[in-house]
């Protein structure tokens, strides 16, 4: 997933942007919600952490501000305001889940998984495709029952399909997926990781759409 953090505290902020990078998400972490704006208008996010009160404005008008023009892009808040209405309040704003500092990191990333997949359309974490047993909680495949060996940046593509069943991805989109290895993706970059994957996975579990870019395959 691509995820933009919206977070002030440059503690916390490292940490939760270490965290969910190790699980090879593509992270962009601002502190500002005029930053923020910025980057959803200029980039497609699978999810945003929002801190509620940062130093140009607090995050619940951002959210109202967001959710009035459109953008249904899944929203998690993190916040040090823990009463009930607090919480009530973000949810009717539109946020997608609460989560109160301090937090454990295992748990955000689980919540994160867990919104990533009822948006995706199936809130299940095990998925079966032909002879591939999925399992997004873990990040594992497995064809025939056996395990299947992906690398960190196979992975993120390969869930991006999953999570879009049926869904023509770009090759933009899927270069989105991987600005979070901190290298200059190459212009056969994602050529090269499809092919990989192919041979992992077998051949028909991606189509090529021509002069568009690829699906998940329906066997």
């Amino acid at each position: 997933m691509r995820i933009l953090l919206i977070e002030d505290d440059t503690v916390l902020g490292a940490g939760v942007r270490d965290q969910i990078q190790a699980e090879g998400h593509s992270v962009d972490w601002v502190g500002r919600l005029d930053e923020a704006g910025e980057y959803l208008a200029s980039a497609s996010y699978d999810l945003v952490l929002l801190d509620l009160m940062l130093p140009d404005g607090r995050g619940l008008p951002f959210l109202r501000e967001m959710r009035k023009r459109g953008d249904v892009t899944p929203v998690i808040i993190l916040t040090a305001l823990d009463q009930i209405s607090d919480r009530i309040e973000g949810l009717n704003a539109g946020a997608d889940d609460y989560m109160v500092k301090p937090f454990d990191l295992s748990e955000l990333s689980a919540r994160l998984a867990a919104v990533a997949r009822r948006y995706a359309g199936n809130p299940n974490p095990l998925v079966t495709i032909g002879d591939l047993e999925i399992d997004l909680a873990f990040r594992s495949v497995r064809r025939n029952g056996k395990l299947v060996a992906l690398t960190a940046r196979e992975w993120v593509l390969f869930e991006a399909f999953v999570q879009h069943p049926g869904q023509i991805l770009s090759k933009a989109q899927l270069e989105e997926r991987l600005y979070a290895f901190d290298a200059e993706v190459e212009s056969n970059t994602i050529e090269v990781h499809i092919s990989r994957l192919r041979k992992k996975l077998g051949r028909e579990k991606i189509d090529t759409v021509r002069g568009m870019g690829y699906r998940l395959g329906e066997s």
